[in-house]
């Protein structure tokens, strides 16, 4: 690796897909004595929390929250709805639909997949085929990924619900927001989306612990219909809680539910639709400065379509071994964290090294984003990777509005 001088003191910048980069005042709410969980400002919080958690998914049904990462939010989603033997068909356009399909497995659910690559939206066609072809409607649920965060694929959440309709099936539609909630432009009811699921570490900017599924009343008719759910699983309670620990089926997290009251009013006061806005901006800005390193250079974003790629995270491929070299250097150097690629090939393939990620989701702003982009300009100069000028320069344009 090159000489250069290490300028990595100070704080560094975790700029990778989540856990996302934790505001200083959610920080601060969480550093406090372990509170009373029986009475007092805790549990009287609840109600206001919940509601604000419902506008940011845009939803007037109900929501169930779990001391769960991801996974643990797409087995609960499941479990409520899918008993075993069950049919579900998985839209995959990456690793983590992948994941969530694995995870149906788990519980005993038969599934197919609909794999559309890793750099390709969900083909409704394929989908309407699908559809068509499951004459006895066995098909319980499809599962899609809102934004998959290894591939940075966006897929149109309520273009899938206009498929569902149009051939009359009566399939559950489940969407992972995970990467996407708090980022994206998302609406559930309004897109008829029956169960949503998403974590805490990344557009709500608290640290990973918590999980989130929101269902409709078409969702909670399907979960009466079951004949047993995990107690611990079952969104009924969660959903419907009188007493504080029912929101959790036991002792909450504490400090997170102070962290996430925090959040929420952080992102109400700026917007949900200013949140979406400032997500694009800061995107594009990001695209422009790869555009212009893929001038004469060998960057490319996973993603060619622009509006077929996320707001909140960004896959690029550069040839290996770069990506693992750029990423140590700004590492080692800056004190500047990218993210791994994930999915794109198998851990211990050679190309595993020419892919990595950008996170932009969250507690961002233009000046974080501009840093970004000058550290990796910085690492592939230092590095010798060829790249096309001026990527600092067409962002800035970007975000100063030309």
């Amino acid at each position: 690796m090159p000489h250069s001088p290490k300028v990595a003191a100070g704080r560094g910048y975790l700029a990778i897909p989540g856990p996302s980069v934790v505001p200083e005042a959610v920080l601060n709410a969480m550093h406090r004595p372990a509170p009373n969980i029986y009475a007092g400002e805790l549990p009287d919080l609840m109600p206001k929390l919940v509601e604000d958690l419902k506008r940011v998914a845009r939803t007037s049904g109900h929501v169930a929250i779990y001391i769960a990462n991801g996974h643990g939010v797409w087995e609960a989603g499941l479990s409520n709805v899918i008993a075993p033997g069950e049919k579900v068909l998985v839209l995959a356009t990456g690793f983590f639909g992948h994941g969530w399909a694995g995870m149906a497995s788990g519980i005993g659910a038969e599934v197919d997949i609909l794999d559309f690559g890793k750099a390709a939206t969900i083909d409704l066609e394929r989908l309407a085929e699908a559809l068509k072809a499951d004459a006895d409607q066995q098909i319980k649920a499809v599962l899609a990924v809102h934004v998959d965060t290894s591939s940075s694929i966006r897929n149109d959440i309520a273009a899938v619900r206009a498929v569902l309709d149009e051939v009359d099936h009566p399939a559950l539609l489940m969407v992972d927001c995970i990467a996407s909630l708090a980022c994206e432009v998302f609406e559930m009811d309004a897109w008829g989306v029956d169960v949503m699921v998403a974590g805490c570490q990344k557009g709500l900017m608290v640290p990973p612990g918590m999980g989130f599924v929101f269902f409709n009343e078409k969702a909670a008719n399907a979960r009466a219909s079951m004949t047993r759910v995990s107690r611990y699983w079952d969104w009924t309670p969660r959903a419907h809680a009188q007493a504080f620990y029912e929101f959790w089926n036991g002792t909450a997290p504490t400090h997170h539910v102070y962290g996430l009251r925090t959040a929420l009013d952080m992102i109400r006061a700026e917007g949900i639709e200013a949140v979406w806005s400032r997500h694009e901006t800061l995107a594009r800005a990001i695209w422009a400065a790869c555009d212009a390193w893929a001038e004469g250079g060998m960057l490319k974003m996973n993603v060619q379509n622009h509006t077929l790629r996320s707001h909140a995270v960004t896959a690029l491929h550069l040839e290996a071994p770069l990506a693992t070299d750029l990423r140590e250097w700004t590492s080692q150097k800056l004190g500047l964290t990218l993210g791994i690629g994930l999915g794109m090939v198998e851990p211990d393939d050679p190309n595993w090294h020419g892919f990595f990620r950008l996170g932009h989701m969250g507690h961002t702003n233009g000046h974080m984003i501009m840093g970004l982009l000058g550290g990796i300009e910085a690492g592939m100069k230092a590095l010798d990777i060829p790249h096309g000028p001026d990527g600092l320069s067409a962002a800035a344009e970007v975000i100063g509005g030309g």
